[in-house]
């Protein structure tokens, strides 16, 4: 499609949904009130009616909606328009008569037991043969529901019989629907169906958009999410410029005496590690963004790896701001090494350093999809990183077990302080100290005694280490998101098996919902 034929389906399928005074405003969220939760309910069923599906689910679609605002949202969904060719399925709860006469077809649930499945219009004559009349100008559907209803303990009158218990009521239901002639087209076209090859029965034949506008879309949509967020990056660029301001007061012009150089390597120590730290505060952002990217992917509209490479994309401007204007102000504050090219590499490893918090956090935020616990955990990570990093004990004193294999080696703190001292100390020249050594001590020096750094290779092996480790967590990103995807389902439907002694447990436990509608309307289904 091109793209004015694009712009042309979304005001179209805005018009339908009746948002047109809405077109300009934006959806709303933390810190912004934006649209109603009903309008809020109506731009999600535009983002699923707007590729035209074959084959629809809508979950609730009416929820939050009045009485009429529900008419005309589904009467758009079944209109002609949209239904050619189409099959829509829809579960909602209590619709109204106008709604419930839109529908061709009706199912019946009643704790996963279907109790109907036929017609929608041949539904109160099903419950009328049996001796459940619908009462004169009652909603045939809050019928139905009273009748299948099984969280409250109340008989149902069956016409000249007397009262009959809810349970009792279902089973004549099911059964009355299991000998008619509805249930037994039912299986003879399921059967037919499963014979058929699966190429013939399910056809998955569908143009989506190439990888590279998927990417392109995605980093826009992102990059504009971002921006409007204040939470996501311009609250804590506010944040890092006033602790940069603090950083580089206690740290105000350190000179070239002896005492400098511990001093040097705490302030350097304290911006790749506690000022990269803060970036730990995007969290619930990235659950948010986790939560619109589980939702759309599910719906086929693109691929893990272009979310990936987006979300990556549109990170890339902000945190060059927060490397270069905190960073900044930090470094010439406390007068360290006088040149552009230091000043560059500096802001560069301050730059992966927080591309790789970010990406330990959409990690977690993909294992993990709550705030607090998330918080917790990217947490107790970093902390296990900077300890082992080779700051607070010298990578020689570092207990063997655990803390230098292997968390020395993989922890990126170890490889940003190293950099950082390279570029901060090799050409440099300190006094001595006063205990009768040499009256000066050269940069390198400094770096294998003082701070025990490998000198075996430059500092850019270190910034390239640092590059390599931001693409394999996030490929590890990309690794588990396609993981959870499929081991989810079987985790759920694990959980989901009923115990053994489920009367037991049932005894204890608060009752769920144990009714439903389903309501399919389709040209394509003869039944």
């Amino acid at each position: 499609m091109s793209k004015q034929e694009k712009k042309e389906r979304a005001d179209m399928t805005i018009k339908e949904m009746g948002l047109q005074d809405s077109i300009n405003t934006r959806i709303g969220g933390w810190g912004v009130k934006g649209i109603s939760g009903g309008q809020k309910r109506r731009v999600s069923i535009c983002v699923e009616i707007l590729t035209h599906p074959k084959l629809l689910f809508l979950d609730e679609p009416t929820s939050g909606l009045d009485s009429a605002a529900s008419y005309y949202v589904m009467s758009r969904i079944v209109g002609p328009d949209f239904r050619h060719g189409r099959t829509i399925i829809t579960s909602i709860h209590q619709p109204s008569s106008e709604v419930f006469a839109l529908f061709d077809n009706l199912c019946l649930l009643s704790s996963g037991r279907t109790v109907y499945f036929g017609p929608a219009r041949a539904a109160n004559e099903f419950f009328s043969r049996n001796g459940f009349p619908c009462p004169t100008l009652q909603n045939p559907s809050d019928h139905f529901l009273k009748t299948i209803n099984k969280d409250f303990e109340e008989d149902i009158e069956q016409g000249l019989g007397g009262k009959k218990p809810k349970e009792e009521v279902i089973d004549i239901l099911i059964t009355a629907y299991k000998s008619s002639g509805s249930w037994q087209q039912v299986q003879a076209q399921v059967t037919e169906i499963c014979k058929q090859e699966g190429d013939q029965a399910l056809q998955k034949s569908r143009d989506h958009a190439s990888f590279v506008n998927q990417c392109l879309i995605l980093t826009k949509r992102s990059y504009v999410n971002m921006s409007r967020d204040l939470g996501y990056y311009w609250m804590r660029l506010g944040v890092y410029i006033m602790v940069s301001f603090a950083l580089g007061t206690i740290f105000y012009d350190l000179g070239f005496s002896n005492s400098s150089i511990q001093d040097r390597g705490s302030m350097l120590m304290f911006v790749a590690s506690f000022l990269t730290f803060m970036s730990i505060g995007g969290f619930p952002s990235f659950v948010e963004d986790m939560k619109v990217f589980g939702r759309e992917r599910l719906n086929g509209h693109y691929g893990t790896s272009a979310f990936v490479v987006g979300n990556t994309l549109s990170s890339v401007p902000y945190l060059l701001l927060i490397s270069l204007i905190p960073g900044s102000i930090a470094y010439y504050l406390a007068g360290l090494q006088k040149g552009c090219e230091y000043f560059i590499y500096y802001a560069l490893v301050l730059f992966a350093c927080m591309m790789l918090v970010e990406s330990i956090m959409m990690i977690v935020a993909s294992l993990v999809p709550n705030f607090l616990m998330g918080i917790i955990i990217g947490a107790g990570i970093q902390g296990l990183l900077i300890l082992s990093g080779g700051f607070f004990r010298l990578p020689d004193n570092l207990p063997n077990i655990l803390w230098r294999y292997p968390l020395y080696y993989v922890s990126f703190n170890r490889y940003a302080y190293q950099g950082m001292y390279k570029n901060e100390f090799t050409g440099l020249t300190f006094p001595g100290d006063q205990s009768g050594g040499p009256a000066t001590i050269s940069g390198e020096e400094i770096l294998r005694k003082r701070w025990q750094v490998e000198m075996g290779y430059s500092k850019w092996v270190d910034l390239a280490i640092l590059v390599g480790m931001i693409a394999l967590y996030r490929l590890l990103f990309l690794i588990i998101i396609n993981t959870t995807e499929k081991v989810m389902p079987l985790i759920k439907a694990f959980m989901s098996r009923p115990p053994k002694h489920t009367n037991q447990v049932m005894s204890n436990s608060t009752p769920t919902p144990s009714f439903r509608f389903t309501f399919i309307c389709s040209k394509d289904v003869p039944w």
